[in-house]
């Protein structure tokens, strides 16, 4: 046993004087580990007498206590290879951190000015039924928003009572809201809508939109003002000056575009409305009882404003060095 030992011992110093640091684990395993030649020979003193157990096992515990200075001072050697001239000194490369959407953000904000104003958040699918999307609306057959080019269908057969698209707007969730909800009815509905656009940089076939809608007795086109007013103080300024103008929508009755005084100039911005009576009664509200309003505006041209970004397509380019502005 004293010779295997001893061969042990010369193997050790010779291969790991002989190496570089990168082998220290599996020299270590090989040379002191549970399994290591080494360790089994040890294991094998229970079988001798007292006296050959004292010699040989302090030559042992010699040799495991050199062939571990050895390593250790091999652990100590500098890094060979690609790192051998490393720098400790020099900064490391930073981790960047990710940030919200710049739409993402107006979206946060929005829906914080309106749950401090007593709103739901209500969502609704994207991929949307016509009858909620149009004949709940008060949307006719032959309005041109449900032309093909207008909007992106994904069944379409005439009369059918199923008929799929790509939501044009987030006002069918105001009809699932409503077929659920008993009024005091408060929400907002911020979410992605599709059109069939010819795209530049004001127009885009993916869009947000943020749905509003309050129905409760007593609702008039006062309240619908200053609702609108206290939500453009709180996104583009306290100073904004916003009009009501008189429009026309099948789902609204009266109907106003919104105008704000920006840069100089009005600006229409987003359409509105004291909710039609045949759209409260499609949702199930009796509209001798009860009044509301609704309004919905685009997210990105809130956005646009805010910033005074200039062309609409930059919010779906991925460009890292427009997003990283915000």
């Amino acid at each position: 046993m004293r010779e295997k030992l001893q061969k042990i011992l010369d193997a050790a110093r010779r291969e790991i004087s002989s190496t570089e640091r990168g082998d220290y684990e599996s020299l270590r395993v090989k040379y002191l580990g549970r399994k290591s030649e080494l360790s089994l020979l040890l294991r094998q003193l229970g079988s001798l007498s007292p006296a050959e157990k004292i010699t040989l096992g302090s030559l042992g515990n010699q040799i495991k206590s050199e062939i571990t200075g050895l390593l250790e001072q091999l652990k100590q050697l500098p890094v060979e290879g690609p790192l051998k001239n490393f720098d400790p000194t020099i900064p490391g490369i930073t981790q960047e951190l990710g940030r919200l959407h710049p739409i993402t953000q107006t979206t946060n904000e929005l829906i914080d000015i309106f749950q401090g104003l007593g709103y739901d958040v209500a969502t609704g699918p994207e991929v949307e039924l016509e009858k909620y999307n149009f004949d709940m609306l008060n949307i006719p057959a032959d309005h041109p928003a449900r032309d093909q080019w207008d909007t992106f269908w994904v069944k379409q057969v005439d009369g059918a009572p199923d008929n799929v698209l790509l939501r044009t707007h987030t006002s069918p969730v105001q009809i699932r809201y409503m077929l659920e909800h008993k009024p005091p009815i408060r929400i907002i509905v911020p979410g992605r809508t599709f059109r069939y656009e010819a795209e530049d940089a004001t127009h885009a076939s993916v869009f947000y939109q943020l749905e509003g809608l309050l129905i409760d007795k007593g609702i008039t086109v006062a309240n619908l003002k200053a609702t609108l007013q206290t939500m453009m103080h709180q996104i583009i300024g306290p100073d904004v000056k916003i009009r009501l103008r008189p429009s026309f929508f099948p789902f609204t009755e009266p109907s106003f575009e919104m105008d704000i005084w920006f840069q100089g100039k009005w600006l229409e911005l987003m359409g509105c409305g004291m909710v039609h009576p045949v759209v409260l009664k499609n949702g199930g509200i009796d509209p001798e009882k009860y009044s509301g309003f609704a309004f919905g505006v685009g997210i990105d041209r809130l956005v646009m404003l805010k910033y005074n970004i200039k062309d609409i397509r930059y919010f779906l380019s991925g460009n890292l060095d427009f997003l990283e502005q915000f």
